[in-house]
């Protein structure tokens, strides 16, 4: 047997209240998209679509030719999973076409490979929610990490970080780390061009050069669980690097650092 409550009852009131701030956690709450780009990848595409929380509102899997069964593996695992096919070659053109495919008021980018949890999503909904644009993964602050960073690229990552932080007056821990999540809004701001793997060095260099806050909160990168990578350490390197010099800002006396933030900073 229920029992329903005077409204004149404190208790009544009390459940008014709650399921006002229910409904407008529900109304505010930002819709997101989760962009995947992925070429050769269906051996992988179910353990990410797996682990893929709740939150996430849109799946944009962006497919560059894949000759195995990445289109079929992906919507038998995720039927509503949003196909669309990469314009261009490389990384950067299947971000770019993710980018304008998906829909949400924030976007997050993930790797089709396995080396990148979505269980983590979560952690950068919630600097976006808190006031910040641009929020990146890093392995080198606490309770991130790397299973999978070899000493070449490790070295390449510092190298390269180096010189973001001198070039941009930024104090990031990781630069070559393409797990991000952003606020579709600012898209346009952070214009984006590049074709390979720096699009990420490029998103960041934009993001600081704009003046967006910018975030870090620790990642941890896996072992790729199949196939192989379609990195090239040394060339995209390079790419990287040039891409950091071509897009520095104009240098200005007196000019403040970038905002940039790492969890646990005061």
């Amino acid at each position: 047997m229920s029992t329903t409550l005077p409204e004149s009852t404190p208790a009544r009131r009390a459940d008014d209240r709650l399921l006002r701030r229910a409904g407008d956690r529900a109304r505010t709450r930002h819709t997101v998209s989760l962009v995947v780009p992925a070429r050769d990848e269906a051996r992988n595409i179910p353990w990410v679509f797996e682990q893929i929380p709740r939150c996430v509102d849109e799946v944009v899997l962006v497919d560059g030719e894949s000759r195995d069964a990445t289109l079929r593996m992906a919507t038998h695992c995720l039927p509503a999973v949003r196909t669309v096919r990469q314009r261009g070659h490389g990384k950067g053109s299947a971000l770019r076409t993710g980018f304008e495919a998906a829909t949400g008021e924030y976007i997050v980018m993930i790797d089709a490979d396995g080396s990148m949890s979505p269980g983590e999503i979560p952690h950068y909904l919630h600097f976006l929610d808190h006031g910040y644009d641009f929020v990146k993964g890093s392995r080198y602050l606490a309770g991130g990490g790397s299973l999978d960073l070899t000493v070449v690229r490790s070295l390449g990552n510092r190298a390269l970080l180096a010189v973001v932080n001198r070039l941009y007056g930024a104090r990031l821990t990781d630069l070559c780390y393409g797990y991000c999540a952003f606020r579709r809004s600012f898209l346009e701001t952070l214009d984006l061009r590049s074709t390979g793997f720096e699009i990420e060095a490029e998103m960041v260099a934009h993001a600081l050069r704009s003046g967006l806050r910018l975030a870090e909160v620790p990642s941890l990168e896996l072992p790729r669980r199949n196939g192989q990578s379609h990195l090239h350490a040394v060339s995209d390197g390079r790419r990287v690097l040039r891409t950091l010099i071509a897009e520095r800002p104009p240098r200005k006396d007196g000019a403040r650092p970038a905002q940039t933030k790492a969890v646990g900073e005061r």
